[in-house]
């Protein structure tokens, strides 16, 4: 058997994947899809522009809901027979059956504004996060983003104790802790100490860094978070399997981010994440 999936499909539901690959493995029929009922009436444009009914007479307008429907579909997954499959040289062969799927996981990213709905559609709530390693800004993230300045120029930040505890949790599950930032301030680093984390300040590219610092600890990208708060975060955010944004994030990194959390920078976001992680393991 072949499955294709689509990554333009964000809605899938692996019931739908299992009874689809059954139909299809049964011998029920060589091809299955993903469709949705559509109950709706079409129309197309005649050549003098003149709307044309399609699949429905118009002088005739029972209700919606008490028309046969007929199925769009998604594009989300295809079963099919492999033997077939690669003699008929297309997706379409053989005895081909409807996956009919719900409404809601329809939705096809082709435009921005698809990409708007599914964000709005998906649930921003994972129970776990399942990851080896938790990477973090430090300004923005472990602080709200601000400094306090005094007469001579000395840089003092407000940190969460919260923060600090989701850390040792961390640290005592075994989970691999980084404090990557911008700042060169050597507040970073002395944070970093009391946490009793390891810290890389005043990298200018953090992305390259990372990539370096994974590599170097043979971690699995795609099992680590990157928590950010503002536009120096997205190359880093990019690498990793889980981008995470503070309540309070840069709305570009927002969008870049797989999963918002309810907190703001430097009052308990790093602890929120923590608890995250530590009910995966």
């Amino acid at each position: 058997m072949t499955l294709f999936i689509q990554c333009t499909s964000p809605l899938i539901d692996p019931a739908d994947l299992d009874a689809a690959v059954t139909t299809v493995a049964s011998g029920k029929a060589e091809v299955s899809f993903a469709a949705v009922a559509d109950h709706g009436f079409h129309w197309a444009v005649g050549e003098n522009g003149e709307a044309v009914a399609v699949g429905h007479e118009k002088l005739h307008r029972p209700r919606r809901q008490d028309r046969e429907p007929r199925f769009r579909e998604t594009g989300a997954f295809y079963a099919m027979d492999t033997e077939g499959f690669l003699a008929a040289g297309h997706r379409f062969f053989g005895r081909v059956q409807v996956h009919e799927v719900p409404g809601e996981h329809g939705i096809d990213i082709d435009t921005e504004a698809d990409l708007l709905l599914a964000e709005l559609t998906l649930p921003d709530e994972p129970a776990a996060i399942s990851v080896d390693a938790v990477i973090t800004d430090f300004d923005g993230v472990h602080t709200p983003d601000t400094a306090y300045v005094d007469e001579h120029g000395t840089e003092t930040v407000r940190v969460s104790r919260s923060d600090g505890m989701g850390v040792a949790r961390l640290r005592a599950a075994g989970v691999k802790f980084l404090i990557l930032s911008k700042e060169a301030n050597p507040v970073v680093a002395a944070r970093a100490a009391k946490l009793k984390v390891e810290v890389a300040h005043g990298i200018e590219n953090k992305a390259e860094y990372l990539a370096q610092w994974l590599a170097d600890e043979s971690i699995n990208p795609a099992r680590v978070a990157y928590v950010g708060n503002d536009i120096n975060d997205l190359g880093a955010m990019s690498l990793v399997g889980w981008p995470i944004a503070v309540a309070d994030a840069n709305e570009q990194v927002h969008r870049a981010a797989r999963h918002r959390l309810s907190r703001k920078g430097g009052y308990g976001a790093v602890r929120e994440l923590a608890e995250l992680v530590l009910a995966a393991r």
